[in-house]
């Protein structure tokens, strides 16, 4: 028996480029860099003092104050996502059946300025004075939670945690549970608020980080032999996954299909890559089969491409080993070059960009990069659509994340087709 047939009918975003889709789009499509010094602290005694932070969001904008004390930033980001995908969609949950409509949303790591705050006003030598929101706030689930509450969303409703995959795990679980029938349409994504002394200091101290503090913008550069970490982001986005037939009978607009995700473990190191690109091979792999696609019919890879030494080689390793003589026909791209790495929520952010590009014809670049400084280790045969997005056709896309512990994911997107 053929599967259900998903398919993706709204978007919504809060991100380093723009609090919106729209925003955001145009600035993957130009090629804009969301990295600069860090404004909502003062970063002066850290090795990096920039990130791609979200700009311009007021949370008083979006919620009451009572509201704000409730909950931790990741979950306004996410919360403000989700709205905008719910209106995109065009859902009126009064005349839909809400225990059938779910939600599965991910942080990586969740109420981290919650945790900062509490943490340091403790003193050990007294009883301990803490927020009884706390622990609510904190705990990576509650964005899942606070989005189903403010739509009355009975369905399924719970939270991936897979490092930087998180995201990506989430869209093919509820594309998994729209498939087994316990759901007719899934709020889907994540989000993450990590860029605060405790976030940048801990990364700091694992020298996952670029240090580039004398050019922020130009710091995140996958695939060039001068890189030197990643650019930590922030944000939330939402996928509203759907269907077919339901959205079919509403009339709605379909931006595109989901066909198929694959996982898959390294079991190697944790927070090293497989240097071969193993887990990643694998997880490419499941999710061509999965989706009844020939490595022939991928016209374009989203890459997870921190910029990282070691991690942007095994991954370009698991394309050649996957795809072989197809990886040349491939445009690759990196979009965390412009947006940093949103952890948690880089899958769903990523997702998004190969939904867009199938809808307009057009890939983003990876930005940052010098003729002169290619790296000897990665294939220049390869096209990683350097500088500026190309016009091309898409009608498959896929989209991969790898996270610290090893966890792999990477869903497939494709043109839709009545």
């Amino acid at each position: 028996m053929n599967p259900k047939r998903v398919v993706i009918t709204g978007l919504g975003a809060v991100t380093p480029l723009g609090n919106d889709v729209s925003s955001t789009w145009t600035g993957l499509t130009s090629g804009k860099s969301g990295a600069a010094r860090i404004t909502r602290f003062d970063p002066r005694n850290l090795k990096t003092q920039f990130a791609c932070e979200v700009k311009g969001f007021d949370p008083l904008e979006h919620f009451d104050r009572k509201s704000v004390r409730k909950i931790d930033l990741y979950t306004q980001f996410g919360t403000v996502s989700a709205r905008e995908a719910v209106k995109d969609s065009g859902l009126d949950f009064e005349k839909e059946d809400t225990a059938k409509i779910g939600v599965i949303f991910s942080s990586g790591i969740g109420g981290l300025w919650t945790f900062q705050d509490e943490v340091a006003g403790l003193n050990l030598d007294e009883e301990p004075r803490i927020n009884p929101f706390f622990i609510p706030k904190m705990i990576a689930n509650m964005a899942a939670g606070y989005i189903s509450m403010e739509y009355g969303l009975r369905g399924p409703n719970f939270a991936t945690l897979s490092a930087c995959a998180s995201s990506t795990n989430s869209i093919i679980s509820a594309l998994d549970q729209i498939r087994l029938g316990r759901a007719t349409v899934m709020l889907a994504g994540g989000s993450e608020a990590a860029i605060n002394y405790t976030g940048i200091g801990g990364f700091n101290a694992l020298t996952a980080l670029s240090t580039r503090n004398d050019s922020p913008e130009t710091a995140s550069r996958p695939f060039s032999a001068s890189r030197d970490g990643f650019v930590m982001g922030e944000g939330g986005v939402t996928l509203i996954l759907e269907e077919l037939e339901h959205a079919k009978a509403r009339g709605a607009k379909i931006y595109a299909e989901l066909l198929g995700g694959g996982m898959s473990a390294d079991a190697y190191h944790l927070t090293a890559s497989h240097p071969e690109g193993l887990g990643a091979k694998i997880v490419m792999e499941n999710a061509l089969r999965e989706s009844g696609l020939k490595t022939s019919d991928i016209d374009y890879i989203n890459v997870h491409g921190t910029s990282t030494p070691v991690g942007d080689i095994s991954e370009v390793k698991a394309i050649l080993d996957v795809f072989g003589d197809d990886a040349y026909r491939i445009n690759i791209s990196s979009t965390k070059s412009m947006t940093g790495h949103l952890l948690g929520a880089a899958g769903a952010l990523e997702a998004m960009a190969c939904i867009l590009a199938i809808r307009d014809g057009i890939v983003p670049p990876t930005i940052n990069h010098a003729p002169d400084d290619n790296d000897t280790e990665i294939d220049s045969k390869l096209n990683f659509t350097f500088n500026e997005a190309q016009k091309r056709d898409i009608r498959y896309a896929l989209s991969n994340t790898f996270g610290f512990g090893g966890h792999n994911a990477s869903a497939v997107f494709g043109k839709y087709e009545a």
